[in-house]
């Protein structure tokens, strides 16, 4: 009989990420230090589950996508994005809007060619008080089973990517906790 445990990776953080600001391309916005899941802790099985939440900024209406990444070498950028929005227009020019973001998925197989399988919700507000989009994350079937290396310990948080690289388009991520079922 198994017994499952589970348990949220630390260190918990306590105080918000950086903001990001003038880039295009996904990368990892959580706050530091990045979580690590250990390489004994991957094996079939494994249940993550992924909440984040924080705010965003702009300028004009640029675009905005935001989802989970695993299989970055710790201190390194996200290698497999496990999930990830659509391209979502934001509001114009607004300052510290919500945004929640939560991601459960299942490790199916280990090795150098491991798969999770997961789906999840992304909510991005229009205001500081009104989540007017939720849209799943990943965005289509084929994309809810990803590729991931568990030979070694891997780094896990949440990215982002901006449409328009601007130093007005800022984006946080004010809490971020992986729980980790085996």
């Amino acid at each position: 009989m198994r017994i499952a445990l589970a348990a949220p990776l630390t260190p918990l953080h306590v105080a918000d990420g950086a903001p990001f600001a003038s880039f295009t391309t996904f990368q990892d916005i959580s706050p530091l230090p990045q979580l690590v899941i250990p390489a004994q802790m991957m094996d079939v099985g494994l249940d993550l589950f992924i909440e984040a939440f924080g705010e965003f900024s702009n300028t004009g209406t640029p675009t905005l996508s935001l989802g989970v990444w695993f299989n970055g070498a710790a201190g390194g950028a996200p290698a497999s994005i496990l999930a990830q929005s659509s391209v979502i227009t934001t509001a114009s020019g607004v300052t510290g809007v919500p945004w929640h973001l939560m991601w459960r998925g299942r490790l199916r197989a280990t090795g150098s060619a491991g798969s999770f399988q997961g789906a999840g919700t992304l909510d991005l507000g229009s205001s500081l008080t009104a989540f007017n989009t939720s849209v799943p994350i990943p965005v289509t079937k084929a994309l809810r089973t990803v590729t991931v290396d568990t030979t070694v310990a891997r780094a896990v948080g949440v990215g982002a990517a901006w449409g328009t690289s601007s130093a007005s388009n800022t984006i946080t991520c004010n809490y971020l906790s992986v729980l980790a079922a085996s």
